[in-house]
Formats: structure tokens, sequence, C-alpha cells
């Protein structure tokens, strides 16, 4: 069976050079028919399409557009078309850390503060490393501006990127304690890189990467009003019908790399015989290490993971209605470049352009044997049942009635649950996903696993119960984000409004926990001081945990 992992099987990066001569292979006819049939639904003058790169054993054998790189002035897609590569950036900044890192400019276990003094002293020290391999726990600006009242597209740039980092009052854990995807962490990056060589970070990618490698038609983008030849723009869709989405970013490091198929070809050639460069790339393939010693898949801008058993690397990147990504296979000599500027998923398509390079249609694959359920005591389902918090602003009631047990998730339907012990349950509404529960040393069932994660049953005892709107009104200000949001009330439900967003309605997720109806609040929960007066509340989204805004006295 097809499967992704971060197994900790990696060979070195020069012997898989020379295995892939065994690799099966396609014709290029082949493979050419077969990727135009892949994207024949979007080879016309009506709609955005695609770009696809294939290199194999350092030749590019495929290299072609199919559809539009502009629809207002009917321009197509070809091999010399300029792609926002959005996160796909990232691996060309982790480069610059690498050089830097060989030439003994900077060391990997550096306070970052070092070079960038204006970064809060948070008690804990952030490494180079820590921001490499986004454990650093700094805010993803993603997540943070939004909040602060930001639209995607408004004019985003790089010295607001780094003064909402400046301004970061707490983190969102320990670094080196998890992983959890920072854009701003590769944004201070480039910035080191600036303070380090003296020079713009657009300067040195070009001196350092771009000109000796060829790549002519590719910038990391630091003004948002320049004009690029053959930039194509990127669409929404509703109902069929696109329109052009707005896009001033300048997240260097980041994001806001241009770049072609044909300029990707020759850096992908380059990860895959570096030549004198060897071990700035091999560097790149170093996955980061948790503090309790587990080993991420993320390693320098790229993730490592296996594919049929084989190394895979690669990276993805969407911004602005651009999807993108570059892999390689080391073991079979092939890299594969996917971009495009309507949104479709590239990772898939990647995925699928690699299985029909490996011919992996006529294998063998593992058959899923679906566990049978089991019988188990109505006591024993009674006492998994109860509240579990499986994230901010995201709680599942367990109940138990008609002899099964039952899982409705904040703003979801009830759904049952099949028991396969009587500490594991699947899920079929869930994709069949499970529910391992646990319990303390007592005896009690005190949390579940689930995708992965332990998460914590909620002590219900402690939930409020009706509230009084009047006890929320007032205005709260973030120090961290220089904005402020009025909680008012329609009847019994509450309600923000914010300058540049409007009134954002707030339903109750559990307790004091509140989810807004903008993405961007995840949760909105309130505390109360010392005399029970309700005096601030957290935002949390997955990438930027509670940020603070007290109410204004």
């Amino acid at each position: 069976m097809k499967k992704f992992s971060s197994s900790n099987r990696w060979f070195p990066f020069f012997v898989l050079l020379v295995l892939h001569a065994c690799a099966p292979t396609q014709s290029t006819s082949d493979l050419e028919a077969f990727i135009d049939e892949m994207y024949a639904e979007v080879d016309n003058d009506r709609s955005p399409g695609t770009a696809v790169m294939v290199v194999k054993d350092g030749e590019v054998i495929l290299n072609k557009g199919f559809g539009m790189a502009n629809l207002s002035h009917g321009i197509e897609i070809t091999p010399t078309t300029v792609f926002d590569l959005a996160s796909v950036s990232k691996q060309f900044c982790a480069y610059a850390i690498s050089t830097l890192v060989e030439e003994g400019k900077i060391s990997l276990n550096e306070d970052v503060r070092t070079y960038i003094p204006e970064l809060p002293d948070f008690g804990k020290t952030i490494t180079i490393d820590h921001l490499v391999h986004h454990t650093s726990g700094i805010r993803d600006w993603t997540s943070t501006l939004p909040v602060a009242g930001w639209s995607f597209h408004d004019v985003i740039s790089f010295e607001q990127i780094l003064r909402m980092a400046y301004h970061q009052r707490a983190l969102n854990y320990e670094p080196g304690v998890e992983y959890s995807y920072s854009n701003t962490g590769y944004n201070l990056l480039a910035e080191i890189v600036q303070r380090v060589e003296g020079v713009t970070f657009r300067e040195w990618t070009n001196q350092n990467i771009f000109q000796p490698l060829g790549m002519n038609q590719t910038l990391f983008l630091d003004n948002h009003t320049e004009s690029i030849p053959n930039r194509a723009q990127g669409y929404g869709s509703s109902d069929g019908v696109f329109t052009a989405t707005p896009n001033n970013l300048l997240a260097l490091g980041s994001s806001s790399m241009y770049s072609t198929s044909t300029d990707l070809s020759k850096w992908v050639m380059h990860l895959m015989n570096p030549g004198d460069k060897q071990s700035v790339v091999e560097r790149m393939f170093t996955k980061g290490i948790l503090n309790n010693g587990e080993e991420i898949s993320y390693a320098f801008g790229l993730s490592v993971t296996e594919y049929e058993d084989a190394p895979w690397i690669s990276h993805s990147g969407s911004w602005a209605s651009f999807r993108t990504y570059l892999c390689i296979l080391p073991k079979s000599g092939y890299g594969i470049v996917v971009l495009n500027n309507h949104g479709q998923n590239t990772n898939r398509m990647a995925r699928e352009i690699a299985d029909y390079l490996l011919d992996t249609s006529d294998e063998e694959t593992d058959t899923d044997t679906e566990e049978n359920p089991v019988e188990v005591a109505a006591s024993v389902m009674n006492e998994l049942t109860g509240v579990y918090k499986l994230g901010p602003g995201w709680y599942v009631e367990l109940t138990y009635s008609d002899g099964q047990l039952w899982t409705q998730a904040t703003n979801e339907d009830k759904f049952s649950m099949t028991p396969l012990s009587d500490s594991v349950f699947r899920i079929e509404a869930y994709s069949n996903r499970t529910m391992t529960f646990h319990r303390d040393d007592a005896g009690n069932v005190n949390a579940l696993t689930y995708s992965g994660s332990k998460r914590d049953k909620v002590d219900t005892s402690v939930a409020a119960p009706k509230i009084n709107p009047r006890d929320y009104l007032g205005t709260y200000e973030s120090a961290e984000l220089f904005t402020t949001y009025e909680v008012i009330a329609d009847g019994d439900q509450l309600l923000l409004k914010h300058f540049r967003h409007g009134t954002i309605e707030l339903s109750r997720a559990w307790g004091e926990d509140y989810v807004g109806s903008r993405w961007f609040l995840g949760s909105v929960e309130f505390s109360k001081d010392n005399n029970g007066l309700v005096d601030r509340f957290y935002v949390t989204t997955n990438r930027a945990r509670r940020q603070l805004f007290t109410i204004m006295k």
C-alpha cells in the first residue's frame, strides 16, 4: 500500500545518486501523453492552468504548460511563465542558511537575538536551528496579522512581518518542544542573511544561487509594484467563474519567490548533483530533533519522508490562488515540479506523476483489513462519556444511548462509534479514524488520542452555565497586535466588532471558549479576574496561541 512516512531510514545522499540506474522508466512520448491527458481539462483559453516539469538523471524529459497565465490578455502558460512559488521558496532561504553555516559565518546553535536583538527575550533561547525546523514557538504571521485587522489582499511588507515578530509577547510553546509551521521563522532567517552579509536577501540569492545556476527568470520580490515579465496571475473561482486574486505579499525567505518550471529544473538538478556544494545540500536534508529526542520530518525548507519505501524530498506552496510543489526522488533519479495559478492540488498531481514514472500500477499492494467490532459492556462505555478538548474552540462530547457510544464535535452532527476493543473505537463518519481512550493511575478515563495527538478530558464541573452577556461587554485591546475588539451583545448572542473586520459572531464551544465566525478566530476564550469579573480573552489559532486581549478601563 502506498504510504508516506518519516522513518529514520535514510541513505546518504551521494549513495542514492548511484542507486537510481535500476529504477523503472517510461518513454518520453508516453509520459507526455499521460501528462496531456492529466491536464486536458485546463488546456484551453478559458481556464488558468499548470506548468509541469520532470527531470530524469540530470536531464529534463518533460517541460510543458497547460491553460492560461493571464485570462484578461489571453497569455498561455509556457515553460517560461513566472509563478509565485509560495512556500516552495523556503528551501532557497534554507540553502542560504546552510551556506553561511558551511562558511563559518553563523552557527545553527546560536541565539537568534545575536543577530536580531529586536526580537524579545522570551526567557528561553531560540536558536537558528529552531527557526529552520519550525520548532521555535514563534507565531506565524498568517495567523496573527488577520487578527490584527489585515486582509491577505493588503500589501503585507517584509518590514511589517518583522515588526509583528518584534512585538510578540509570548511564544506558542517552549523552543524545541514541538513542531509548528511558522512562516515568520523563515522571514527571520532571511533577515539574518541580510545582517550577516550586508546585502539585501534578494541580492544575496541572486549572486549566490540564481545567477550561478543560470536561473535568469527567478527572484525574490521585494517591491510589490515591480513589473515581472511573463508573470502569471492567480485566479480563484466561484460557480465556474474565475476572478483575479490580489497578490501584494513581500514575505522574503518564507515566500515571495518567483520562478519558472525551466529555472526550477536547474535547481532540482543542482539538489541531485550539487558538485562542490555537496555539504551545503546534504545539510539541507537534516531533519529536526525535538527536545525529547523525537525526530521530525521537516529538514531545511524541505520535508524528508518516504514513498514506496524510497526517499521522497519535497515541499509544497499555497498563496493567492497559486499552488506549487517540488519533489526529488533520489533513488530513482527523478525530480518533479508542478506549478499552477488556480489552486488545484499540486501535491496529489505530483504523486500521480511519480506513480506513473515508477510504474507502480502492477505492483502488489497491501489490502487494508478492517478490524471487526467487539462487544463492550455498557458500564465501560459510560465511563468513556464526557467532553474532550480536541483543539482551539474544538470540543467533542461523547454520550451513550441506544446501546452504543456517540460522538458530536463542535458545530457538527452526532455520529455513532464502533468498538474495536474496550479502549479503541472507530468512527466511520470520520473516514474510519479511531479514538483511543486512556486512564489515569486510579483507573479513571482522563484522555483520548485522536489523529495521533492525545487530548485531555474536560472537567465539566467548571463549565459556565447560561451566560449573562452584560458580563462580557467592553472594548478589549492587544498590546501585541495594536488592535481592539469591542464585545457587544444581541440578546444572548455575543458579538465582536472590529474597525476593519466589522461584526463577527461568537458561538459557544464549551465553558468560556467561543468560536468566531471568521477563520482567524479559531478560539476566543474569556477569563475572569480574582473578583469574578471578565477582564480578558485569548485568541488562538493553530499557529498562534493565546494572543492576549485585555479590557480597557
